[in-house]
Order: C-alpha cells, then structure tokens, then sequence
C-alpha cells in the first residue's frame, strides 16, 4: 500500500468519536521517501482547518526550527499520533490512540525513517515508555528494532515556555549530528 492509497482508506475513518467533530483527518505532510519521520501528538485547530500538520503557530515555530539546523519539511516527512482533532486541542486519550496507531504503524511501512523525532511527551510516552518524562529525556537517543528516536519538546510548549528553547535547540543539534552520521538527506 503506498501513501495516498492509505490515506484515502483514513478518510473514512470512524473508529472513534473524533469523527463527528472533525473537519478534516490530517493524515501527514513532506517526502514520504524521506529517512526522517518527526511524530506529534494531535491535530490543533488550524491543522483540522487545512488537513495539512503543523501549520498552526506551532507548525510556524517547527519550520523556523526545522530551518536553524538547515532542514526544511519537503525533505522529512511529519504526522500525528492521531489523525483527527481532539475537542478544544485537548491530549489525545489512550483509547483514541490505540484505535489510530494502525495507521501510524502503516504510514511507519510506507516511510521506513531511519530516525523518527518524537514532538512531546504524548506521543514519546506512547511509543517509548509511559514513564517517559520530557525534562529528564529529551534529546537522549534511544533505539528501538534498527530505528533512532529522539525525543524533543512540541513546539506549542516551547510557544508556552520560552526557557525551554535553549534545550530544544541542543536537542535539534543532536538531531542533526544524526542526520549527518548517518547520510539520511
């Protein structure tokens, strides 16, 4: 199954409540050849808006990001642990991410990323560890059947929390000293 044929499946998903609020399913954004995969957590407003992830002014924030250590999104590919919106931006439920972590593993197939960042403790906490804590892990690479994670701060927390910035970048830094060793451009 290849990209637009599995989100086309996504599209008439109803799995869960999410359907009846949503105003798009925000599938995922960038070069689905890429070796680089960044994961959120859910769909914000503006994302639910566009169907496009991080466009918002989180998205904003992730590009500028993106952008200080010589990336751009058309070379890495960026979803969501859930493809739907969550009510008020609210953290997804587990029950809402054990029923879309399906698609996640599916896009996971198509992509195959060498490194995957992880945008948040949600979503950290759900694919490495439930006890996963952000201010003590983040940026600590872990590795998991041949794959790199690197967990780092959502880019709405660092809108929130401006001190943790700094952190953010030495992660992103980390980041790309991976991208580099491992020739994934």
């Amino acid at each position: 199954m290849d990209s637009e044929t599995l989100k086309k499946y996504v599209l008439n998903c109803r799995k869960c409540s999410l359907c009846k609020t949503r105003t798009n399913i925000v599938f995922g954004d960038g070069n689905d050849k890429s070796k680089i995969m960044f994961i959120g957590e859910a769909p914000g407003e503006q994302e639910d808006l566009s169907g496009i992830p991080f466009v918002g002014k989180a998205g904003q924030l992730l590009d500028k990001m993106l952008l200080s250590i010589g990336l751009d999104r058309t070379k890495l590919y960026i979803c969501n642990m859930l493809k739907c919106r969550p009510p008020k931006n609210r953290n997804p439920e587990k029950s809402e991410m054990d029923l879309c972590i399906d698609y996640l593993r599916r896009q996971f197939l198509i992509i195959k990323p060498k490194l995957i960042v992880l945008l948040g403790s949600v979503a950290s906490r759900y694919l490495l560890d439930e006890n996963f804590s952000m201010n003590r892990s983040h940026g600590q690479v872990f590795e998991k059947k041949g794959v790199i994670f690197v967990p780092t701060f959502h880019p709405s927390a660092l809108l929130r929390d401006e001190s943790k910035k700094k952190l953010s970048y030495n992660d992103l830094l980390i980041i790309k000293n991976i991208i580099e060793k491992n020739n994934l451009l």
